[in-house]
């Protein structure tokens, strides 16, 4: 029985065994027939388990300077990766977290939070772990970190960090890991610069490697194109180092610095502050204020009063007129040293002193308002450059008003932008053309070299004749050269400057701020002054200044470094000192001597020689300072003195001056303060006699030294 039954179930057993092989063997010849496994075609299957694809990286475009110089360029960067589940995992979290934190730049704790996350296999870093350096890369593989591993890719570098910052704009990653403009060029060039990756299908095993006989399917991938800008790295170091210094030293709320070529229109440097490194794109202002901040300009905008007073022939620099106050419409405006002014003075020397009552004349009685509107537009004071920078700021120009068109002849009131200035000097500096600036030079692409944009200078207007131009730069030399002028802080040793200060005043809540740092001062300057190969402007907001400096102390430092610099690496010739002889020669005069004469004949005579008089007293002359014979400048004062003197009103004079009223008379003078005189002890009108106290409050004017 029991045999019988293990008979049975050895042959149950076998027919099992029977049956399932025989349906395994159907079920082979069924799909090798037919083709179809689960309701997926079998060989459709095994392409699929063949078939491997890939990325090819491209890299976007290069950004150089004008003479090749790497400003922006992708590089090779490594991506962090964590491994919590598999093989190789993290081992110690803790301790990678602490480890990792000292290269990273997050804290321990956010990089402890990802290694614990509780469902992922992998995890990475973010921002902090996705761009990582060939540097900082050793320095983890150096860790020996169990679990941490990395994807090779690209990032966006710029090899000069906090430079040309904001003309350059950034870029980072989108979702994808595509690196996409974000601001600046990198962002309005980014259909240039922007690269495509591209693909590889083949076919290959279970590894990877491809099958000697697969088939490969590839997309080329396509890199951004090579972008030259006009910019000169060494240009723009001169004017980084010096901006940095400045900021470091004075601390402003804004400082601006603009160097172009006026020839061409090409800017050869820009830079401003605050600023931001692109590499850490950490960026918290977001506007370029050279092209993107308008403010009253205050007296650079005399140049172009100036000029147009110039080319219309009504410029007169020889003639007289009174400084100190000018009434317009009932109101108002004073020159720049509380409205006292420095009596009756030549056009010539208003320039030079920057006098507002003198451009106020000269906009109103010799142009007249309509015409000077028409020269505004001539030097496109009244609308955008269009330079190839995103971002350009809007001004306002005000001149509805009789009030409104006297202030905008000297720089208050209505608003321009910097870059707007440089391209109206542009024609003071290179003969009467206006050039139109530009920063893009050209755009290539990188396999066939061939152009896709280019541009070449482009005259946009010509407001003024060569001869007006030349005749500006000779009187805004002046302004350097003369003891009288407001620029004397931006003489430079070995080249010859034309230029002109100006200083700002800064709306607030209620009216303009007061303080003497709350003003915009500025300079703009060219040099050689003859041929100018160097277009300059620097601008800088509430400098945080110590006593005895003036806010042009900045701002002479920043312009001479960069400009003698840049002279010098164009190898642009030095001037002689025969030029600055001639100059001061044309502006000397030997004072007659009037003792004896009456006042009558002694103002006359002095009058005849270009000086200005200051008649003590109404007796004929006994003394006079500065002695007969001595030479001094065109203009300077002349004190004459009688037998009975009186004082007179020295609110504005110079140390000099004051300690030679002191001199003449017999005196005793003490002073409180620097700068020229604000108050006196003895009142205008009173007499004087010798051993006389006269105490003298000094003070810088509100444009003392930058007007």
């Amino acid at each position: 029985m029991n045999k019988l039954n293990s008979n049975k179930g050895a042959g149950c057993l076998a027919l099992t065994f029977s049956l399932l092989f025989f349906l395994l063997v159907g079920r082979f010849l069924w799909i090798e027939t037919v083709g179809i496994l689960h309701g997926h075609s079998v060989k459709q299957m095994a392409k699929e388990q063949q078939s491997h694809t890939g990325v090819l990286e491209a890299r976007r475009g290069t950004i150089f300077d004008q003479n090749g110089q790497v400003l922006a360029q992708d590089v090779t960067s490594f991506k962090l990766v964590a491994t919590l589940k598999g093989d190789e995992v993290v081992a110690d979290k803790e301790e990678t977290a602490k480890k990792l934190a000292a290269v990273l730049e997050t804290s321990e704790q956010d990089i402890l939070e990802r290694l614990n996350h509780p469902n992922a296999r992998q995890v990475e870093f973010g921002s902090a772990g996705r761009t990582l350096s060939k540097e900082q890369k050793q320095k983890i593989e150096a860790m020996k970190l169990k679990g941490i591993s990395f994807v090779e890719g690209n990032m966006r570098n710029y090899p000069n960090g906090d430079f040309a910052s904001y003309i350059l704009g950034y870029a980072k990653p989108d979702d994808k890991g595509v690196l996409e403009g974000q601001f600046g060029l990198e962002k309005s060039l980014d259909k240039y610069l922007h690269a495509e990756n591209g693909s590889i299908e083949y076919q290959g095993d279970a590894r990877g490697y491809s099958l000697i006989n697969g088939t490969q399917n590839v997309k080329a991938p396509r890199n951004g194109a090579q972008v030259y800008l006009t910019l000169d790295q060494r240009i723009q170091s001169f004017l980084e180092d010096a901006m940095t210094k400045a900021a470091e030293q004075y601390k402003p709320s804004m400082l601006a610095g603009i160097v172009a070529d006026p020839k061409t229109g090409k800017i050869l440097a820009m830079s401003s502050r605050p600023s931001y490194d692109p590499n850490k794109r950490n960026i918290e202002y977001f506007l370029n204020d050279p092209i993107a901040y308008a403010y009253e300009p205050g007296s650079t905008m005399k140049i172009f009063t100036l000029a147009a007073a110039v080319n219309e022939g009504v410029y007169n620099g020889e003639e007289r007129y009174q400084s100190g106050k000018y009434s317009v419409g009932g109101t108002y405006i004073g020159d720049h040293n509380n409205g006292f002014g420095w009596g009756s003075i030549t056009f010539n020397e208003g320039v030079q002193r920057s006098s507002n009552v003198a451009f106020a004349i000269l906009a109103e009685k010799k142009l007249g308002f309509d015409r000077y509107r028409q020269y505004l537009h001539k030097f496109g004071l009244d609308q955008p450059t269009g330079i190839d920078l995103p971002g350009e700021g809007k001004n306002t120009i005000l001149f509805d008003k009789p009030i409104q068109q006297v202030t905008t002849a000297f720089g208050q009131g209505s608003t321009v932008t910097p870059i707007q200035q440089i391209q109206a000097a542009t024609a003071v500096a290179n003969g009467g053309k206006m050039m139109k600036p530009y920063v893009v030079e050209k755009i290539m692409d990188p396999e066939t070299q061939k152009v896709l944009l280019e541009q070449k200078p482009e005259v946009v207007g010509e407001p003024i004749t060569e001869e007006t131009a030349k005749t500006v730069r000779g009187l805004l030399e002046t302004v350097i050269t003369s003891p009288k002028g407001t620029g004397t802080m931006y003489r430079m040793e070995g080249y010859s400057v034309a230029g002109k200060t100006g200083t700002a005043q800064i709306p607030g809540e209620h009216g303009y701020l007061q303080g003497r740092e709350n003003y915009i001062f500025s300079f703009m300057g060219m040099a050689p002054a003859a041929d100018p190969d160097l277009l300059v402007y620097v601008a800088i907001k509430q400098p945080k200044l110590q006593d005895g400096q003036y806010g042009a102390t900045p701002l002479a430092d920043i312009f001479k470094s960069v400009t003698k610099n840049s002279l010098e690496y164009l190898q642009v010739k030095p001037s002689s000192g025969d030029h600055m002889k001639q100059l001061l020669k044309e502006q000397s005069v030997k004072v007659p001597n009037v003792a004896g004469k009456s006042k009558e004949e002694a103002t006359k005579l002095l009058e005849q020689a270009g000086l200005q008089v200051v008649a003590l007293s109404n007796d004929n002359v006994t003394a006079q300072y500065p002695a007969a014979g001595d030479t001094v400048l065109k203009g300077d004062r002349v004190l004459l003195a009688g037998d009975s003197n009186a004082m007179p009103n020295i609110k504005g004079w110079s140390l000099g001056t004051v300690n030679g009223l002191a001199h003449l008379l017999g005196l005793q003078l003490t002073t409180d303060g620097k700068g020229f005189a604000a108050e006196q002890s003895i009142q205008e009108g009173s007499p004087l006699r010798k051993e006389d106290v006269l105490t003298v409050k000094l003070a810088p004017p509100l444009e003392a030294g930058t007007d």
